[in-house]
């Protein structure tokens, strides 16, 4: 079905439900799945949030890069974190190597699903609300995105079969 050189990247805001319909889009498909935040982890040997507090946010984007450019997938559907789309290299990179989709969810809707926002890892700049993050960011989502698929109100089974359907109908630009 797709292009085995090809993979899924599936970007957007915290809470979006990259990692979620990533392993299910990736079970469905039958391609692998790498979470970029976990594959942060491991290169690292700390969580997310150690790094935000023992080093920033400067510096966690400045990992988030390196690790997102010494990422050479094949046939899978990678999960980014959602800071990526603030490094211009990794997104170029990303682009070269598959097809990004964007899911997209509403701020509240963004509030309702992030529970654990002073452990969960996510790149706040000094003084940024979650709305600014949220509005600073929704931008560079649609700027770098080749498919937009609307998630607010859409459990992740909807959302993989809305991407399924927009990669078979692309599949012959492949």
């Amino acid at each position: 079905m797709i292009h085995p050189h090809k993979n899924i990247i599936l970007i957007g805001i915290p809470g979006a439900g990259k990692s979620t319909v990533g392993v299910i889009l990736a079970k469905t498909l039958g391609m692998q799945f790498i979470d970029t935040d976990i594959l942060i982890q491991q290169q690292t040997a700390r969580r997310l949030q150690e790094i935000l507090d023992e080093e920033g946010p400067a510096a966690f984007r400045k990992i988030e890069e390196e690790a997102i450019l010494s990422l050479h997938a094949c046939h899978s559907v990678i999960a980014t974190g959602g800071s990526v789309i603030w490094s211009r290299a990794a997104m170029e990179h990303l682009k070269s190597i598959g097809v990004v989709v964007y899911l997209e969810i509403s701020f509240s809707g963004m509030e309702r699903r992030i529970r654990n926002i002073t452990t969960r890892g996510i790149v706040l700049m000094p003084g940024q609300t979650l709305r600014g993050m949220y509005d600073s960011r929704v931008p560079l989502y649609e700027q770098y995105a080749d498919y937009i698929i609307p998630c607010s109100g859409e459990d992740p089974e909807s959302a993989v079969g809305s991407i399924i359907k927009i990669i078979q109908e692309a599949y012959i630009h492949w």
